[in-house]
């Protein structure tokens, strides 16, 4: 088997010093950054009380 070949199923590891919280405040972070801002709402015309 040459190098370049893989050695199949790739195994897991885990990120030493970077708690889940951390991992998934990032992850909230990437995604607010990354949503484009919302559209505002049309104004809505309400009929004149009589």
């Amino acid at each position: 088997m040459s190098t370049t070949e893989g050695t199949g199923t790739p195994k897991p590891y885990a990120v030493r010093g970077v708690s889940m919280r951390e991992l998934l405040a990032a992850g909230a972070a990437a995604r607010a950054v990354s949503t484009p801002p919302r559209v505002p709402d049309a104004p809505v015309e309400r009929p004149k009380a009589a």
